[in-house]
């Protein structure tokens, strides 16, 4: 399906505030509520709306600290790259998990409470991973932007 103009309004006004009603929806993106209701059925029916969350504050939660892991494995098998994948699933402390091109086979997401939290789950989780032959960590000192809003 191709996205119209409207489709696309309500997908920005969805990714900035996803608990609005449909009627303050529909006035949003100059829409009746019945069009605009049939819309996101039909968005969230074609998957371009995966789900609704709750984006939660890192710090009311006492996770201040984002550690960046890059991790070379030991091998490039699909058993490796398998047994990997489904370890790191298992780890409630990593956000994102991305297969990479380049030095490193995979970037993590990690996130902690502070420096000796991150030890912890280094040394419970990240260092028993399967296939792993290195990591290397980078902390990050500050959030300058984040979003999870794709262009639309």
């Amino acid at each position: 399906m191709d996205l119209d103009a409207t489709d696309r309004r309500i997908l920005a006004a969805l990714q900035k505030a996803g608990r609005m009603t449909n009627a303050e929806l529909s006035e949003r993106v100059n829409l009746s509520p019945s069009a605009c209701h049939r819309r996101v059925q039909r968005l969230e029916a074609e998957g371009y709306i995966r789900d609704y969350v709750a984006l939660l504050d890192e710090r009311l939660m006492g996770r201040t600290t984002t550690v960046f892991v890059e991790i070379t494995l030991s091998g490039q098998a699909d058993e490796v790259l398998e047994a990997f994948e489904k370890g790191v699933k298992k780890i409630p402390d990593v956000l994102e998990c991305h297969l990479m091109a380049g030095t490193a086979d995979y970037l993590l997401k990690v996130v902690a409470q502070d420096t000796e939290d991150f030890a912890r789950i280094h040394r419970q989780h990240l260092a028993r991973l399967p296939g792993v032959a290195q990591m290397h960590s980078s902390f990050a000192l500050r959030t300058v932007f984040r979003t999870t809003a794709i262009p639309v």
